[in-house]
């Protein structure tokens, strides 16, 4: 028995690009350790995913958002 797919929630939302800029949106698509969080999981579209990947990568650049998050090393 097939589950009914849930719509991504940035197309619901009515965004049309993710902004690296916009902190909360991206936490939201990250594990607690930093690491992106999967489609299968996030229930993002392929499109959102892709612009996902790119603006977590452009924060961790710029410093806004971690490599790896509660590392004591």
């Amino acid at each position: 028995m097939a589950r009914q797919r849930r719509g991504c929630p940035i197309c619901e939302a009515g965004t049309r690009y993710v902004d690296y800029k916009d902190e909360y949106t991206l936490q939201r698509h990250m594990t607690e350790r930093g690491k992106i969080l999967p489609r299968r999981i996030s229930g993002t579209c392929a499109r959102h995913q892709r612009q996902i990947g790119t603006a977590i990568k452009r924060g961790r650049y710029l410093a806004m958002l971690p490599y790896i998050a509660g590392f004591e090393g």
